[in-house]
């Protein structure tokens, strides 16, 4: 194996009353027109390249999608973090016998969507943005007529000469949940809480940046009904490892590899980059081992082995971060999840000695929701370095501190994971991976990792 490579940076001091750019001004105060007003915002015009797609923050001053609700800082922290906790009950619900994620099952999927890019759907193309989530399998579609669906663009499958239903009789129609056979085509019908989904099961010809996939399935939904969950008015690309996701269904093409790099809330263009394929992807990149979990065979997995905070590696119980096949508990890599989760006695132990290492040692430690290490007025914030065999991925206050829009109040952006000792899944999550290139390698069975001021 080889040796850990180390990526360094100096801790950063932040002067919160002063600093002007923060995480939730941009992706949420920052007024309209500054966003849509700028160059690269332009998203129905947007010309992607190669295999390559720009991706938005759905927050983001660029995406149509961003929330009009004038909700405070704090509102909108707790309001992400109760999204996230629904996400972590989905991603610890995927058991053996259900290596499919139900597509648009759950709130995860309806309400949680955090990065966008553009597809072309149908012939002639029809323009719709989708979410980007690396831990599902299919895609999703609100298509034209739905019932229930934000009275947003859908696609039309009338207007497509290159769209068809999937048989019921189609080996497709076996790898989705609780198949159904109505007028003939694979429909399903799914139910979270109070709510449902109905949806064909459909192929028709998505681009990508250059890319035409022919005869490429993906759900179809035509009825939400019930309270409490409204599907986004953007549909869903899903990247995981299953047989209906983008990565099986265009192996041929994109050998299952692809890398990302989530943009940070400093990118003036409010942009980053999907790359499809092993063609154009970074050499300079630092690998760990991808693992395989059969309970979770949809996630992308790795071996974290220990966190170090500034220079202390934290004493950690091995049973909380040991990869578990048996059980399906182990680390991954997520796109879908805003803030990192860990196992409850791994974020107390990190976060007891990034207490410890706060300066000045008198700032006085406060909570807001589930971040239990808030700080007002300026602070030294140490780096977290998660420890993976192969690589070592370290993240400065940029990648660890969520910021109040006044500027008066810091915290910790990472969380304690929902307690289930049969499912436990440490999440490194969207934010600590802003401004990293990360590659996921299938058939080498690695990940990448490089720093990659993304734009």
């Amino acid at each position: 194996m080889p040796t850990p490579i180390n990526i360094p940076f100096q801790p950063k001091t932040y002067n919160t009353m002063t600093t002007l750019v923060l995480f939730f001004q941009l992706l949420f105060i920052i007024p309209l027109a500054l966003g849509l007003n700028h160059p690269n915002c332009d998203l129905a015009n947007t010309q992607d390249q190669g295999s390559t797609l720009r991706i938005f923050h759905i927050d983001s001053p660029c995406s149509p999608f961003k929330s009009s609700s004038p909700l405070s800082w704090e509102a909108r922290v707790l309001k992400t973090l109760a999204q996230d906790q629904a996400r972590l009950q989905y991603l610890t619900s995927l058991v053996a016998g259900r290596s499919v994620v139900p597509i648009a099952s759950g709130r995860q999927m309806l309400q949680s969507t955090t990065y966008i890019v553009k597809a072309q759907i149908g012939t002639p193309a029809q323009s719709l943005l989708l979410a980007m989530d690396t831990s599902s399998d299919v895609a999703w579609l609100p298509c034209s007529g739905c019932v229930g669906c934000p009275s947003t663009t859908a696609f039309s499958p009338v207007k497509s000469t290159t769209f068809k239903n999937v048989s019921c009789s189609a080996p497709q129609c076996k790898q989705v949940p609780n198949p159904t056979c109505g007028s003939r085509a694979c429909s399903f019908n799914l139910t979270y809480g109070s709510s449902s989904i109905a949806a064909n099961l459909s192929q028709d010809t998505i681009r990508l940046a250059a890319d035409p996939i022919k005869a490429f399935t993906f759900g179809c939904v035509n009825k939400v009904a019930g309270g409490g969950t409204v599907p986004p008015p953007q549909g869903l690309l899903g990247l995981g490892r299953g047989p209906l996701s983008l990565m099986s269904q265009a192996q041929s093409l994109y050998k299952s590899t692809f890398s990302y790099c989530l943009p940070s809330f400093k990118s003036l263009a409010f942009s980053g980059s999907l790359r499809l394929g092993p063609t154009s992807q970074p050499l300079r990149v630092k690998y760990t081992q991808l693992l395989r979990n059969p309970r979770r065979s949809s996630l992308y997995y790795v071996d974290l082995v220990a966190i170090r905070v500034a220079k202390k590696v934290v004493n950690l119980p091995p049973a909380a971060i040991a990869f578990n096949p048996t059980t399906g508990a182990g680390t991954i890599f997520d796109s879908g999840t805003v803030y990192t989760r860990l196992a409850k006695p791994v974020y107390e132990a990190v976060r007891d000695e990034f207490r410890k290492r706060v300066k000045p040692r008198t700032a006085v430690v406060k909570s807001l929701g589930g971040f239990d290490t808030c700080y007002t007025g300026q602070i030294k914030v140490p780096t977290i370095t998660f420890m993976f065999k192969g690589v070592n991925m370290t993240m400065t206050a940029d990648n660890l501190m969520l910021h109040s829009t006044a500027g008066s109040t810091s915290c910790l952006a990472i969380a304690s994971a929902p307690e289930n000792v049969n499912s436990v899944v440490n999440v490194i999550a969207s934010m600590q991976q802003q401004n990293y290139r990360v590659l996921i390698d299938v058939p080498n069975g690695r990940l990448g990792l490089a720093r990659e001021r993304c734009s």
